[in-house]
């Protein structure tokens, strides 16, 4: 029941080989992969808060992880992740509307949320050690 040799050379379905990578697709990967960051963040968040509830032990053991070069890079990636997650969230509600569906727009608008979560996690960690006074 072939099709003779038109149905052997051509791909079952549309895949990365066939596509340019462009920043929309990048984006869109991008939401995904904070999207699971946040799971994994919200996890390390569940840890502390156990911890808290365990004893002062068990909290001053998850402290000094979270003090550690790596616990602050995992905790600077996670607020990075949240940013970057809500900025997608509302590119994504503004074209639910119907508005910035150009390509000029949806341009703007990713650049937007790169730049927007990158300055607005630097912007969090700076005040964060300011008012902590360690600036």
């Amino acid at each position: 029941m072939g099709h003779g040799k038109l149905e052997a050379e051509r791909p079952l379905s549309p895949h990365l080989q066939i596509y340019r990578p462009m920043l929309t697709m990048m984006m869109s990967i991008a939401h995904r992969i904070s999207g699971v960051a946040n799971a994994v963040g919200f996890l390390l968040l569940a840890w502390w808060l156990v911890a808290i509830a365990s004893g002062p032990e068990t909290y001053a053991t998850v402290s000094r992880f979270f003090a550690s070069i790596p616990g602050r890079a995992l905790l600077f990636l996670f607020s990075w992740a949240l940013i970057h997650h809500m900025l997608g969230g509302i590119r994504h509600l503004i074209w639910d509307t119907g508005y910035g569906l150009d390509k000029t727009s949806i341009e703007v608008f990713a650049w937007a949320t790169i730049i927007g979560s990158i300055a607005l996690t630097v912007l969090l960690w700076v005040t964060g050690y300011w008012l902590m006074g360690a600036l």
